[in-house]
């Protein structure tokens, strides 16, 4: 009998701890989505504070309960997801890799999707159609392509109407070719930032009206590669730290409109974005043309040439399951209070923070390691057999 309150003190404590534990109830009962969330989350706090009266007495049980309260709110404020209803959502880049598995996705989960495709006749396209419902729309849209990205818009305005649009998703991106920045062209430079950034500002700047009407969500698919500086990325990497750094100003600015923006930073995943072996050896065609002699004769042509071998193997470092890179957008679009910045996949967030935190010398050896290749360039070849 002394386990229970005798206090006017207790009995509130209890009292508060009941209607909180019969108000979570019902929150899972409306929200079966979030209901494990929901039910751990809530009602942990709830039975907590039921064993804190019972052990601690009135006052310490009411202090302990009000804590853990307000950790878990805080929690779930992030973890609480908006309902899909008829939200509609335009996705860039859907012939393939994460813009292609996101459509399916997202189609799957109720969303009026609008799968942009670089050639709307392609495999791709066909796929969407066959496996996808009918709320599903194909827009032809080459994102470098001012005509088409405005007819896009015409049309997503005409089926949203008043509605607005609730998401974009900046997803179309190319790799060009992975090799040390002094090799690779211009023309790669300036492909990479056309597509890569161009592409996605020009997409932003014409959707968000429509953005404007429902306060919805802008996604950009960065990249690893955008946040830190990895070898070989150069042209990549540059275009998509310009994204990164496109979001973060849009975060702020677009704040007042009730917009909410994320950037996406993930980690190696098999896409395809890196092409066929036949774009590589047109690529690698290109870039030993327009080498001058001296550089090509410091590389060498079998450094070169191995490059493909570094290529070839690519997929096989990375991870073929895209369904992190789903959940992270999925959050974007859906969360109450979504994240500025998301790192899925292997080693994004770590190596993040080890740039971010650590000395530079001590990043730059840790991607060395991680990134070693056995293949140095002639030059620095014959210096090394010279010194021993």
């Amino acid at each position: 009998m002394d386990a229970l309150p005798s206090s006017p003190l207790g009995w509130l404590c209890t009292g508060v701890t009941l209607l909180f534990g019969v108000t979570v109830l019902c929150m899972a009962k409306r929200s079966p989505v979030e209901k494990a969330d929901v039910l751990v989350w809530r009602l942990l706090p709830a039975l907590l504070g039921l064993l804190c009266a019972a052990t601690l007495g009135a006052g310490g049980g009411l202090v302990v309960f009000c804590a853990v309260c307000l950790v878990s709110s805080a929690y779930l404020g992030v973890r609480a997801l908006l309902p899909v209803g008829d939200k509609a959502v335009l996705i860039t880049g859907s012939d393939t890799g994460i813009g292609h598995a996101l459509a399916k996705y997202l189609d799957n989960l109720g969303f009026v999707v609008f799968a942009g495709v670089l050639n709307e006749d392609g495999p791709g396209a066909e796929e969407l159609r066959r496996t996808c419902s009918q709320r599903l729309s194909l827009l032809q849209l080459d994102i470098t392509n001012a005509t088409q990205v405005k007819e896009a818009y015409l049309k997503v305005s005409e089926k949203v109407q008043n509605t607005g649009l609730w998401g974009v998703v900046n997803n179309a991106g190319i790799l060009g070719i992975p090799a040390d920045a002094e090799l690779l062209p211009m023309s790669t430079y300036r492909r990479c930032m056309e597509v890569n950034f161009f592409g996605a500002v020009e997409v932003s700047k014409i959707f968000l009206p429509l953005l404007r009407k429902s306060q919805g969500r802008l996604v950009n698919v960065s990249s690893m590669a955008g946040g830190i500086p990895l070898p070989r990325y150069a042209a990549y990497g540059a275009s998509k730290a310009a994204l990164s750094m496109f979001s973060g100003v849009m975060r702020q600015e677009l704040s007042k409109w009730g917009i909410k923006v994320a950037a996406i930073h993930p980690s190696g995943f098999r896409t395809g974005i890196q092409g066929t072996s036949d774009l590589w050896d047109k690529q690698i065609k290109e870039l030993m043309e327009n080498l001058p002699a001296d550089t090509r004769q410091d590389y060498g042509e079998d450094y070169l040439l191995g490059l493909k071998s570094y290529f070839l193997h690519m997929p096989a470092y990375c991870n073929a399951d895209l369904s992190p890179v789903l959940s992270a957008v999925l959050h974007a679009l859906l969360a109450k209070r979504p994240h500025g910045l998301y790192t899925p996949g292997k080693g994004a967030y770590m190596s993040l923070c080890i740039f971010c935190y650590f000395p530079l010398w001590f990043y730059d050896f840790f991607i060395s390691k991680m990134l070693s290749t056995e293949s140095l360039p002639r030059a620095l070849r014959t210096s090394e057999a010279e010194t021993t």
